[in-house]
């Protein structure tokens, strides 16, 4: 009955406070089939809500992978003109997004890392003229996660496939605010939270952030007139929404060009199927000129080579090392939750709304303004227990705003 309950209360949480549906909107909901009973409660909860229609675009991962091992080669470098015309029709009528993220981080360790990069590359140009929509909050989105039994035996790999999963809702319900008696209210208080993180930093206005532990040196310039977010966005009418549920993080972009030194993960990276771990990233005026990783090099050097922006960051996150996620100790394999218990920076394309009236200009004008694009945005995460984040402002002053991991204000 409890979990139930939970399940009834998440599902409300990714309606309401994720994609906050609106009377009369359209909701495209994304996820596995292994997912389906939480699916139809978000369903219910949608037109409970006022939703107009509840589209769902269901994946099955054992296709994707039968896919991947038998199609023609050729098969790889196309994605369906008909679904990225889909996603824009719905962009452009208003309509949210909704995705359930419950990717088996090894789905396609056996497969050619090739044929993965073609098609990451081939969708993300048929998909850029939609996520330019996602990136400048021009329609509401969110990502949620659910387990499933493959991802949930990655992340516990002792235990039975059912205690795993049981194990691995727990985790969500915990981290998500869900055993909460009011899960929405409690999320109204979160992101109060976060917006004084973010106020503090909009209000100093650093000129570039320092980087330093035991296995990372960098130093970060952020661009004029960058602007610090956190938590929950507003959509062109002002609707706000959570683009991550849950989230920790408070973010801005740095500038394309101005990012020096190197930087060492610190949690596993899932992409395209495949982890990359204990990579490290060299960077010289902006650029990756070096990398380095013990488990997925070919896969990393695959996605910083999937066009020019992919060598650059997007993306410069802070979050402190003791939070509710990163206090599970839980490695989720998962880069919603991985990226919410850990700083973490992102190669590839630069959300436009943190730039002043970033989302109104040209793309041929976003070089001269430090701000990065590309068909690509993929985080990763830096966080320690020993990071330590020095701001310095334009008038030469410094700030310490990370101290052993954590916040220094």
């Amino acid at each position: 009955m409890d979990f139930n309950k939970n399940l009834d209360k998440y599902a409300e949480l990714a309606v309401k406070v994720g994609v906050n549906i609106q009377s009369g909107q359209i909701l495209l909901v994304r996820s596995p089939i292994e997912c389906a009973s939480f699916v139809r409660s978000v369903l219910k909860h949608a037109y409970q809500n006022g939703a107009k229609n509840v589209h769902i675009e269901w994946s099955d991962e054992e296709s994707t992978l039968i896919k991947y091992l038998n199609a023609p080669e050729e098969t790889f470098n196309d994605f369906p003109k008909w679904i990225a015309d889909q996603y824009v029709d719905i962009a452009k009528e208003g309509g949210a997004f909704l995705t359930i993220y419950a990717q088996n981080p090894d789905l396609l360790k056996n497969v050619d890392p090739q044929r993965v990069a073609n098609y990451q590359k081939a969708s993300g140009i048929a998909l850029k003229e939609w996520r330019s929509y996602t990136l400048s909050d021009k329609c509401k989105w969110s990502i949620v996660s659910v387990p499933t039994e493959a991802w949930a035996k990655k992340v516990f790999p002792n235990e039975n496939p059912e205690n795993a999963v049981e194990k691995l809702w727990d985790a969500i319900f915990k981290c998500s605010r869900v055993e909460n008696q009011n899960p929405v209210e409690a999320w109204k208080q979160h992101n109060k939270d976060l917006k004084s993180r973010m106020d503090f930093l909009n209000k100093n206005n650093f000129k570039s952030l320092r980087y330093k532990s035991s296995i990372t040196d960098l130093t970060v310039e952020l661009p004029e007139g960058h602007i610090w977010l956190s938590g929950s966005s507003q959509d062109p009418n002002g609707v706000e929404f959570n683009a991550n549920i849950p989230t920790e993080e408070v973010y801005t972009m740095p500038h394309k060009f101005k990012v020096n030194g190197f930087v060492h993960s610190t949690k596993p990276l899932v992409y395209g199927g495949n982890v990359i771990d204990n990579f490290t990233l060299t960077f010289k005026d902006g650029k990756v000129i070096d990398c380095k990783a013990e488990k997925g090099y070919e896969t990393l050097e695959k996605l910083i080579s999937t066009d020019e922006g992919s060598h650059y960051l997007g993306e410069v996150a802070l979050v402190p090392f003791k939070s509710p996620i990163s206090d599970t100790n839980i490695v989720f394999f998962n880069t919603l939750y991985d990226e919410n218990a850990s700083c973490h920076f992102a190669l590839g394309a630069a959300y436009r709304t943190c730039m002043k009236d970033g989302e109104n200009l040209k793309s041929e004008d976003l070089d001269n303004y430090g701000i990065n694009d590309s068909l690509t945005h993929v985080d990763f995460m830096i966080g320690s227990s020993d990071l330590d984040i020095i701001g310095q402002t334009y008038d030469g002053n410094q700030i310490q705003i990370f101290k052993s991991g954590n916040w220094a204000f």
